[in-house]
């Protein structure tokens, strides 16, 4: 099975949560073992699973990578001033691979799945969830 969630982002670095939008895909497939990849599509956002217990996390997340990737002093800056987004979302990458346990996501209490932006805002991020059924 697979879906596509399109989301709007309205900064040009933050992190989304996802979670839900790929829990619902997942109960619609029935899938009780196996897999789901969540992959974005753009070479300038990612995937990511992190802490989603309150933003600061989420929010020293998007300080570190600012820190580790100013904007500005890239060759690719040159083209359309948006160097730092392609390294970011290539640090990161673009897909996670979550176990699908009796059911539900195979996350801890405290991870959740976050489209990460880092050429914001967009009118639409398109991510493809696909569910592996490992019984079929």
């Amino acid at each position: 099975m697979q879906e596509v969630i399109q989301i709007q982002t309205t900064k040009r670095n933050g992190l989304y949560d996802i979670t839900h939008e790929v829990q619902e895909i997942l109960e619609q497939s029935k899938v009780e073992t196996g897999v789901v990849s969540v992959y974005v599509q753009g070479a300038t956002a990612a995937i990511m699973i992190q802490e989603n217990w309150d933003e600061s996390v989420q929010n020293d997340m998007v300080s570190l990578l600012k820190k580790l990737v100013p904007t500005g002093i890239w060759e690719h800056d040159a083209q359309d001033d948006n160097a730092d987004s392609h390294l970011k979302a290539g640090l990161i990458g673009p897909s996670e691979t979550i176990p699908i346990i009796s059911g539900q996501l195979g996350l801890s209490t405290w991870q959740n799945i976050f489209l990460c932006e880092f050429d914001g805002p967009r009118n639409e991020r398109r991510i493809v969830v696909t569910i592996f059924d490992s019984v079929k």
